[in-house]
């Protein structure tokens, strides 16, 4: 008596090839969001930041890091860049002053979006 493992073998390998295509396009979404809040965050550092920190707008940059199965987006002002480590004073600022969370207004605005596009990716990977 034989076992007819064909199906089984085809079924395995479209997940397998579903499971590297998701992995992609999750790069994908993460890369995009990073790029919309990145952009986000600019625009409203321009208006906040004044005269006095003209510059800072454009240290705000992003990395995109992936490792199997992982993909992470860090977004901010870079400290390297002409007025990026007014960063932390500008977002969250002082005893004195209030801060403009810039950033995590941009990131409140990209979350909802950042989110359909997981749900999106969800149930493509889940139609087989």
């Amino acid at each position: 008596m034989g076992i007819d493992l064909r199906e089984l073998r085809t079924v395995t390998a479209s997940i397998a090839a579903r499971s590297a295509a998701v992995t992609r396009e999750g790069a994908a979404v993460v890369a995009r969001g990073a790029l919309n809040i990145k952009n986000d965050w600019r625009t409203r550092a321009r208006v906040t930041a004044g005269a006095h920190a003209r510059h800072y707008p454009n240290s705000i940059s992003y990395d995109v890091t992936e490792a199997p199965g992982v993909t992470v987006a860090e977004i901010g002002p870079d400290k390297h860049r002409p007025q990026g480590p007014l960063g932390n004073i500008l977002e969250f600022g002082t005893s004195t002053q209030a801060g403009h969370n810039d950033g995590g207004q941009a990131l409140d605005a990209e979350e909802p979006l950042f989110q359909a596009q997981v749900d999106a990716l969800s149930e493509r990977a889940l139609s087989l």
